[in-house]
């Protein structure tokens, strides 16, 4: 039996700052921890349960919070806010743990009773990069509204004129005092007519439209009001940093993308007030076009004063609360969101009308294709749409009965796989669930960046595997099925070389409604008590179908016995048989006569010995072992599990070797070669995105001529390429256990690169793009850091955006393995034959 677990030790997780003496509710957590990896997350229940069995701590109980607008969730609020209290009277300072939905008359009460002060006597201020930028006010008001952030100053005042504060001055030690503007004296209007004057003519004009949030920003030093002031200074625009507010870096390579591409400048830059949609459902009631809109115009105009994106990501964390907190996200996925925002807070169609999706039916490509986006733009309009969003062709065809349908779909970037060359080898010990022939392994080739569905094909090949029979893939760890590796898209990267992996091998036909899993029990002596034995799972678990719809007892034993029957001691069978390792290297055909031998010659013995294999029904956590008899009925169910008991008399009559020490995936050499770096280019990429292939079983189409989900054959096409692409290389490959980064360089052109051959629709024109950035991840998963590329048109120079760090960066450099998301600009020429004149033309072949 396996060892009692010792007591919980959760100290490796607590954060090295909190006092072992504190309240359990306020110990913090060391910051970057992932769940599922770092922590589980248990229900108060359960936590008392496993608390009162193995006692230990400590005890971090956290609370559920209410987020979301659109779509409102309970989730649990494992980091809470953290606020550096300076208390003006004695220069003191406090750490104050709050829930960041709590209000500001919460956060208040909490501070007057830390710091011992009447509430009518203090005065709290947002005190962001240790100025004062507004006071905080008895308010209902959640501090995540009030854009408070992690690990931000508050400022604490008392205001009885016994007291004054050292911290109203700015860094010259010169008094600071909130003074109204007025925007009639700046040369930045807010009622519109007057350009954006900051002494560089930046190829954009700018009118601000009345009553924008803008307003308010020019009255609320939230996103820095030096940005505004540095218009005046003669600095250029566009390379002002955005500072990092707690692991932003994400949000903050996305956004210089965004406020770098030359459509979207040029449009937040001027009036856009009368497209805002506020009733859109499928909206941000116009909030996160406004705060974008606003954002953008401060970088444009602060020279190089980094900005503090407060209210986009109050905005962001209203709305999207997946990307709330202070956790590394996805910038391709946050990238998604913002330009889907942005296009139904602009969408001018105010009533989306009702259209019914036409199949082709034969008809031209061409037809087709212009009733879809028609449709598309009847409900969809938006400068998003006009920019950013193109067309793709989707062909499936039925296998079954050659159906083939087509459609025409809107994308608005494209993610592109990254096919790989190298490859790796790996062995797998194939099982016959018919209990036909004996256990073999099989060490194949398959690509290293490849998926589960690679391995089996490759398998499927070295084996024979015949159309009707079918493979499952699963991973043995302590003698136990860890896991079925059933995903076809599983990354192969999630399966290490001294890890098992076996196959059952199994006729599609026998694979009835429940699966068998035979484990097998040795008792072995004690390590700690000769005199006493333990029980412990022993050998390679073995996997076979009842094909009974109610089985029986006396089915499961004869299953078991059926699955055994190649392991039969048959002296003059086992004769034929040359093992290597412990498995037979060579003559398949002396294995069969070995399986037919066993089938005919102890078919009473199979029969008779049934009866006496000690077999004990057991659940998926090994907790209980119950007894059953040949008449015990059992309902369907997708897994039985069974445990058989090795007495003298099964290692007597049945070879045991065969299900052990199962071989490793790879066996590692002293010698073994580097692997050496690999690179591919964007074409192979982009080849890789349009090639034909089935459909995963997890994402079948139904046909309409067989009426039934069908695994169809699917092709994509370009059909029409947008103003703007977006490339996403695909460098995260998720498992149902593990994340991977492939960190494969991709060769990608920086200038003319030519998209006309891939469009489908042959429309003449030349689709000739120009990259102006780039969003680059560096690092591994759960962590690492987001920089981005940007170029600025006027002076066809690039830039480095680090955070709040800008520098400039030669052309020559951008090209890394960390690039994550590449922007392209359409470069218009007159006809596809003069940009086919072009010698300095890439075309991506």
């Amino acid at each position: 039996m396996a060892e009692r677990p010792g007591p919980i030790d959760n100290f490796d997780i607590v954060g090295n700052g909190n006092d072992c003496a504190c309240k359990e509710s306020e110990i913090q957590l060391q910051r970057m921890l992932m769940e599922g990896q770092d922590y589980v997350l248990a229900p108060q229940g359960v936590w008392e349960k496993l608390h009162e069995w193995y006692q230990g701590g400590p005890s971090l109980p956290r609370k559920m919070i209410l987020q979301g607008v659109l779509h409102r969730k309970f989730d649990v609020e494992v980091y809470p806010l953290c606020l550096k209290l300076m208390d003006s009277r004695d220069e003191s300072r406090s750490t104050i743990w709050i829930s960041r939905k709590a209000s500001v008359t919460e956060l208040l009460q909490k501070v007057c009773a830390l710091r011992g002060i009447e509430q009518d006597k203090a005065r709290l201020w947002d005190y962001f990069n240790k100025r004062k930028y507004s006071q905080l006010f008895v308010s209902t008001k959640s501090l995540e509204e009030s854009n408070l952030q992690m690990d931000q100053d508050i400022l604490l005042e008392q205001v009885d004129g016994r007291h004054s504060s050292r911290f109203g001055m700015d860094s010259t030690g010169n008094e600071l005092a909130l003074v109204s503007l007025e925007p009639s004296r700046s040369p930045l209007t807010v009622a519109g007519g007057s350009n954006l004057s900051n002494g560089h003519s930046s190829g954009y004009t700018t009118n601000l439209y009345p009553g924008s949030s803008l307003s308010a920003g020019l009255t609320d030093m939230d996103d820095g009001l030096d940005a505004y002031n540095s218009a005046r200074k003669g600095e250029k625009g566009g390379l002002a940093g955005l500072q990092n507010l707690g692991n932003t870096c994400f949000m903050n390579s996305a956004l210089q993308c965004l406020v770098h591409t030359p459509p979207l400048v040029e449009y937040f830059l001027k009036d856009y007030s009368a497209e805002i949609n506020t009733q859109n459902p499928l909206g941000m009631h116009g909030e996160l076009a406004l705060a974008f809109g606003d954002l953008l115009r401060k970088l444009w105009s602060s020279g190089r004063t980094a900005i503090a994106p407060r209210v986009f990501k109050g905005k962001l964390s209203r709305f999207a609360p997946q990307f709330s907190g202070y956790n590394q996200h996805d910038s391709q996925e946050l990238l998604a969101f913002i330009l889907d925002g942005l296009h139904e807070d602009l969408n001018q169609v105010k009533q989306k009308p009702y259209i019914e999706m036409k199949d082709s039916d034969g008809r031209p490509d061409e037809e087709v294709a212009a009733e879809c986006w028609k449709n598309h733009k009847a409900r969809n309009d938006s400068v998003i749409v006009d920019v950013c969003q193109g067309q793709y062709k989707s062909k499936l065809v039925c296998p079954v009965c050659s159906k083939i349908s087509i459609t025409f779909d809107p994308f608005m970037y494209l993610s592109l796989p990254l096919p790989s060359t190298i490859t790796r080898t790996m062995t797998v010990t194939v099982f016959y669930g018919d209990g036909s022939h004996l256990p073999m392994p099989f060490t194949v080739s398959v690509l290293k960046n490849g998926f589960c569905k690679d391995l089996l094909l490759a398998l499927g090949t070295a084996c024979g595997l015949k159309s009707d029979e079918s493979l499952m893939l699963a991973e043995i760890y302590e003698n136990k099925i860890y896991r079925y590796l059933e995903m076809p898209l599983e990354p192969l990267a999630s399966i290490k070389d001294d890890e098992h992996i076996v196959a059952f091998r199994f006729q599609k036909k026998a694979m009835g409604k429940t699966k068998l899993v035979i484990f097998h029990r040795w008792q072995e002596k004690s390590k700690s008590d000769y005199h006493k034995s333990v029980t412990v799972l022993y050998a390679t678990p073995l996997v076979t179908y009842l094909a009974e719809d109610q089985p029986s007892g006396a089915d499961i034993e004869t299953a078991v016995s059926r699955v055994l029957s190649p392991f039969i001691k048959i002296s003059s069978a086992k004769a034929q048989v040359s093992k290597e390792n412990g498995f037979p290297s060579d003559g398949l055909d002396e294995q069969c006569s070995h399986s037919d031998a066993v089938s005919v010659e102890n078919a009473e013995l199979e029969g008779n010995s049934s009866t006496d294999l000690s077999l004990h029904l057991t659940d998926d956590r090994f907790t209980s072992f119950k007894v059953f008899k040949k008449d015990t009925l059992f309902e369907p169910e997708k897994i039985l599990r069974v445990v058989l008991d090795w007495t003298d008399k099964e290692q007597e009559l049945y070879d045991a070797s065969y299900l052990k020490d199962v071989s490793e995936v790879h066996k590692a050499r002293l010698a073994a070669k580097k692997t050496p770096q690999e690179a591919i280019s964007l074409a192979s990429c982009l080849d890789a995105f349009l090639t034909e292939e089935p459909l995963g079983p997890d994402d079948m189409w139904y046909c309409p001529s067989c009426k039934e989900h069908i695994q169809a054959r699917k092709k994509l096409d370009l059909w029409m390429l947008p103003e703007i692409i977006v490339f996403h290389l695909k460098r995260f490959t998720y498992g149902r256990y593990l994340k991977n980064k492939i960190d494969t360089f991709v060769n990608f052109p920086v200038h003319n690169l030519d998209l006309s051959k891939y469009v489908a629709s042959n429309d003449g024109q030349a689709y000739i793009y120009e990259l102006y950035a780039i969003s680059n991840h560096y690092g591994g998963l759960g962590g690492g850091h987001y920089t981005a590329y940007a170029k600025l048109i006027d002076e066809n120079r690039w830039y480095h955006f680090d955070d709040s760090h800008v520098s400039a960066v030669n052309e020559s450099d951008i090209k890394t393995p960390a690039a994550y998301l590449l922007f392209y600009k359409r470069v218009r020429t007159e006809s596809k034959v003069e940009a086919g004149d072009a010698s300095h033309i890439h075309s991506v072949s």
